[in-house]
């Protein structure tokens, strides 16, 4: 990992592709460059890292949220490509090591949830939220000047995530599903969708929006939606459900797409 100083310069968040085929971030700050979960196909993150002008030899680390396929998929391929150490909690790397041969070779660094630790100019805090994995984390992420919050996936939101998100200057959270949407879909099996529905599964627009709204502070100027389903959710419904919830037109609200790299948020 390169040596760096302190960055007094804004957070940078670019989304790769989110969604349920797979999610992939990068958050910046000055010389830091993290690749935030790893769950697109290698070949789909290398082009959009480069898309993104990013070249895999700038990336300081990758931070994993949790063990799921769509958070972790791609990381076997991609560690030939990424030489650096990867961040997650215990449980999430036994797990990972498990599942593929290539996660017991590689440079792991643990980190306690509800712990808070440095990589490079960023400092991280890493806290529980509800969702069906081995030890799932949310992130709050903070420069000299600017905060950053993480919530990919989780079933519902307790007083600990609001707790640990209220005065970010953005925020990037899950609005998986519009819940009649989920309800009347036809392609979703019964036990799909309450695992979905459930308080460990998927969180909703309106879900969201509650969220935002209750974590909110005069600091908030973006709200980034992830994770949106394609069959159950669509981004007018997921912006506007979100929107009317803040009742405040001066915070932007943008949702990350499956298949295109969201251009670049300067927290």
């Amino acid at each position: 990992m390169r040596a760096h100083r302190f960055s007094m310069t804004s957070v940078e968040l670019i989304v790769l592709g989110s969604g349920s085929n797979g999610n992939a971030a990068i958050v910046r700050s000055g010389e830091t460059t993290l690749l935030l979960d790893a769950g697109l196909s290698a070949k789909k993150t290398l082009t959009r890292l480069a898309a993104a002008g990013i070249a895999p030899s700038e990336i300081d680390a990758i931070l994993l949220t949790h063990e799921h396929g769509d958070h972790t998929g791609g990381l076997p391929v991609l560690l030939r490509h990424l030489h650096c150490p990867i961040y997650g909690t215990r449980l999430t790397a036994e797990e990972l090591r498990g599942q593929h041969e290539r996660f017991a070779s590689c440079e792991w660094r643990l980190f306690a949830t509800g712990g808070t630790f440095t990589i490079c100019s960023l400092e991280i805090t890493a806290f529980s939220v509800p969702h069906d994995a081995a030890d799932p984390v949310g992130f709050t992420l903070r420069d000299g000047t600017s905060a950053l919050g993480v919530i990919t996936d989780l079933g519902h939101v307790n007083h600990s995530v609001v707790h640990h998100v209220t005065g970010v200057n953005c925020l990037f959270v899950e609005a998986n599903h519009d819940e009649h949407l989920l309800q009347t879909n036809t392609k979703r099996p019964f036990a799909l969708k309450q695992r979905i529905l459930s308080p460990h599964g998927h969180l909703s627009n309106r879900a969201a929006g509650d969220l935002a709204k209750r974590a909110f502070t005069d600091a908030l100027r973006h709200v980034v939606l992830g994770h949106l389903s394609r069959d159950c959710n669509t981004p007018e419904l997921a912006t506007a459900c979100v929107v009317s919830a803040l009742e405040n037109p001066a915070i932007r609200v943008l949702c990350a797409a499956q298949d295109d790299v969201l251009p670049p948020v300067f927290v």
